[in-house]
């Protein structure tokens, strides 16, 4: 299931993080190495997440590799230790949908939102390089907690793209 595309505001939220640089057919190393390493990090130094884990894709080549956070906001920024970083997720105007289903199938749920920006001319806040698109915060955001529910096609993700100021 899939909701229709709604613009909206957000505050700069501040999130722990592990960067990856990985091939689409890795887009699992961030969630098995990323977050279990973030989750270690943020009790170690007492720091409560206060929301869901989410990806956020700095750059994509998708014929080549992709820079892909594993992140996590976080109520203030600690110590950086090892991989693990601090960050502010930027403020301003976002599009973003909710899709309910299995986490696999999210690319062509993510292709009907560019679409909708291409075709409503609601520019995203990216840049195309040679070496692919460099977006300001391009969020997938995982809603369902895996060890609530194990049945991914029941899963609900929520993806938010930065506009344009």
């Amino acid at each position: 299931m899939l909701t229709l595309p709604q613009v909206f505001d957000r505050e700069e939220q501040s999130y722990a993080f592990v960067t990856f640089t990985v091939r689409m057919n890795e887009m699992q190393k961030p969630a098995e190495q990323g977050f279990p390493l973030l989750f270690q990090t943020l009790e170690q130094q007492g720091i409560t997440p206060i929301g869901a884990p989410f990806y956020n894709y700095r750059r994509i080549n998708m014929a080549e590799t992709l820079d892909v956070e594993a992140g996590i906001p976080v109520s203030h920024q600690g110590q950086e230790t090892g991989a693990v970083r601090f960050g502010t997720l930027p403020a301003g105007r976002f599009v973003g949908l909710t899709w309910h289903g299995h986490p696999d199938k999210l690319e062509p749920v993510t292709g009907l939102l560019i679409g909708w920006t291409h075709q409503t001319q609601t520019p995203l806040d990216m840049e195309e390089l040679p070496d692919g698109d460099h977006f300001a915060c391009r969020l997938e955001i995982y809603e369902t907690d895996p060890d609530d529910e194990p049945d991914m096609e029941k899963w609900v993700t929520h993806l938010a793209f930065k506009l344009k100021d």
